[in-house]
């Protein structure tokens, strides 16, 4: 049965904090048309920047997730996105004031509540799912980190937290359908160790931490003068009782609450793919760097599917984007290893070639002469070439500098091609480029038919 898209029936603001930086903020979430995703808007900033909440925007890790995109960052928005995403609302306009989105009572709970005040309208366009066919797999096994995501008819998380912890202990949280959110997981409250406190502070964060929004978990009997130093730290009122296990003798509001709260930032970090998932995810001691990166491989899987269905159309009375002699003026390659005729298709994430393939071509002397095939090596150099001039073309003076291949990764060669063949070359930006540095996955077809694919990681360098 088909699902219809839904956004909110109208907007609706919180004022908070900033957990990290003790920023007052507003956050306003408003309605948006179909197929426009979550996307961030800083108010605050000159031209209002817009922020796609897609795992290739995400810039940091380290205490929350953040998204970078056109000059502007915004910080801890994975309880934002989780409420969002355990709503089941796939399109939302975040404006925030400030650079980190507030922090609340450290849960989903708050956000939860407003849009659920304001209601959902239904969109005709139909819910784009994407379905897991195949286990993606992340994985980080020296610090035994595991997330997988399986096959299945519908999202489902399972999470084990341990962190050698007398208090804690191996805790266990699962969420067996999305309609389950808001009862089980968005109350759950975000969690710290007494001795990450002091640390935190030097480093310029959880200004805007207190006992109403995060769980302080003490692992063993500390002094009193010592729980004051502390507390004066972070100018908060002293504590004058205390005891092993949860610092403010909070009653927790479920017996795994960290263990859940765990699974609500997967829920949050999950919503940077960038459209619903219909599979089970099952995670060994998540944390926000290893839910982007299964975001990541996941949205690399929708890429592929998209562009094995979207074979680029090749209409050789079309003029060209870039000509041979553009494509000179750009690359530095001459005969007998120039591999890009011609440049029929160029945006900010994608590039479209074209590789003529003549029996004169001089390695079908060798390769081989009774069975001439295009080496597969050099197939791959058309490719690289084509992604060569994709980067190059979002620099000034690109005559200036070079592209270099680091890595190739998850090369498959599906089809001989053979003298007549017309190769379309595809390569598509799977993280922009930063420090000289880019990901891309390319694609080479011939009629319908795709014959290799692959990813490449390049660096660009100046010239010397």
């Amino acid at each position: 049965m088909s699902e219809k898209q839904r956004t909110l029936a109208k907007e609706v603001s919180l004022q908070g904090k900033g957990l990290h930086t003790g920023i007052a903020v507003t956050i306003t979430f408003k309605p948006a048309p179909p197929n426009h995703g979550y996307k961030f808007c800083r108010t605050d900033l000159p031209g209002r920047p817009v922020i796609d909440s897609l795992a290739e925007n995400v810039t940091d890790t380290s205490r929350g997730t953040t998204l970078t995109q056109n000059g502007a960052s915004v910080s801890t928005i994975e309880h934002v996105l989780a409420a969002l995403h355990g709503l089941r609302v796939d399109n939302a306009i975040i404006e925030l004031d400030a650079p980190e989105a507030p922090i609340m009572d450290g849960a989903a709970w708050k956000f939860t509540e407003a849009i659920n005040s304001v209601g959902f309208a239904k969109q005709i366009e139909e819910r784009n799912y994407f379905t897991v066919k195949e286990k993606i797999t992340y994985s980080d096994e020296e610090r035994g980190v595991d997330l997988i995501i399986y096959p299945d008819d519908h999202l489902s998380i399972n999470a084990l937290i341990d962190y050698n912890s007398r208090i804690l202990g191996n805790q266990y949280a699962i969420l067996d359908t999305i309609d389950d959110f808001e009862k089980e997981i968005c109350r759950s409250r975000t969690f710290v160790f007494f001795h990450e406190l002091e640390p935190l502070h030097k480093m310029g964060l959880i200004k805007g931490g207190d006992l109403d929004n995060a769980i302080v978990i003490l692992e063993e009997e500390v002094e009193q003068d010592e729980i004051d130093r502390i507390a004066r730290l972070f100018n908060r009122p002293l504590i004058s009782t205390h005891i092993a296990g949860i610092l403010n003798n909070t009653e927790l509001r479920y017996p795994n609450e960290p263990a859940r709260h765990k699974l609500l930032d997967i829920m949050g970090d999950l919503a940077l793919v960038g459209q619903p998932i219909k599979g089970k995810v099952v995670a060994t001691r998540p944390g926000h760097y290893a839910n982007t990166r299964l975001a990541k491989l996941i949205r690399k899987e929708i890429k592929k599917a998209h562009s094995k269905t979207n074979i680029p159309a090749y209409d050789p009375t079309v003029p060209p984007v870039y000509t041979i002699e553009d494509i000179k003026a750009r690359l530095p390659h001459r005969y007998p290893f120039l591999m890009v005729d011609k440049i029929i298709s160029l945006d900010e994430t994608t590039v479209v070639g074209i590789k003529n393939v003549s029996f004169n071509e001089p390695f079908f002397q060798g390769h081989f002469p009774d069975e001439p095939v295009m080496p597969g090596v050099l197939l791959v150099e058309a490719l690289a070439q084509c992604g060569g001039l994709l980067v190059l073309s979002t620099v000034d003076e690109p005559e200036k500098y070079s592209t270099y291949f680091l890595k190739i990764d998850k090369l498959k060669f599906k089809h001989k091609v053979v003298p007549g063949d017309t190769i379309i070359l595809r390569m598509e930006l799977i993280e922009p480029l930063r420090r000289g540095i880019v990901i891309m996955s390319g694609q080479a077809f011939v009629g319908n038919r795709l014959v290799s694919e692959g990813e490449m990681t390049a660096q660009v360098i100046k010239n010397k």
